[in-house]
């Protein structure tokens, strides 16, 4: 890409600001989350001076790095890959929104890394965590997320958990199938999840190729990385 930072950004947003004007959705109803993984810390502070406030990052090694780093900034920490239950503790120390939340043993995790081992309030964390369920759309397990079967059970599990607030319902699209369709589906596991959960009603879908198809199916939340971010520096 030729552009600069601050051109793919402003490029981004005023797609974001058509795909929502196309579905009659209010562009203030959605939240673009910028994923910065690979990239520096360098580059988050850049976004910082263009006026972005949530990033995303989905390996907790570099996002637990990254956030001492950029301490001094007012960021919301968006925790978006597979989390391992073992680093669940660590993880509430600088993630403000968990949207990966796929099995119970990590609500469990989650929820008790609230409190220490022996009953105090844990320093360092938000007393309560914002977390979404994540919805597995393929029959692969390895892909992370509960399937559509499962979904309100997990959520009703996340519900239960007195430092977790359960926001709504995360996905990513199947490469092998038409967006659109994908994102139905995730809407659909989203109004079984706000029966039971009325105030669950937040959809994280939707990536730098099919936020539009996202937004049109009632995503309220974008986790964007390339299209702003640019090429990722290194691979692993």
């Amino acid at each position: 890409m030729g552009e600069t930072l601050a051109e793919r950004l402003a490029l981004v947003q005023e797609g974001i600001a058509d795909a929502a004007r196309h579905a009659g959705r209010d562009i203030n109803e959605l939240t673009t989350i910028v994923v910065t993984k690979f990239h520096p810390a360098q580059l988050v502070r850049d976004l910082y001076d263009l006026g972005v406030r949530n990033v995303g990052e989905n390996r907790h090694q570099e996002a637990e790095a990254k956030a001492a780093e950029l301490a001094d900034l007012d960021l919301t920490w968006h925790f978006i890959g597979q989390l391992q239950s073992n680093k669940a503790r660590a993880a509430r120390k600088y993630a403000s929104v968990v949207h990966s939340v796929d099995r119970e043993s990590l609500v469990t995790a989650l929820g008790n890394a609230a409190m220490t081992p022996d009953g105090q309030p844990e320093n360092n964390v938000v007393d309560v965590l914002d977390c979404f369920v994540q919805l597995n759309l393929t029959q692969d397990p390895a892909r992370g997320g509960i399937q559509p079967a499962d979904v309100v059970q997990l959520a009703e599990q996340v519900a239960a958990q007195p430092s977790l607030n359960l926001l709504g319902v995360m996905a990513v699209a199947p490469l092998d199938e038409e967006p659109r369709v994908a994102f139905a589906r995730v809407r659909a596991a989203s109004e079984r999840i706000l029966s039971v959960i009325p105030t669950a009603h937040f959809i994280s879908t939707g990536m730098s190729h099919d936020y539009a198809a996202a937004i049109a199916e009632g995503a309220t939340h974008l986790r964007i990385g390339s299209a702003i971010t640019g090429n990722r520096p290194v691979s692993g």
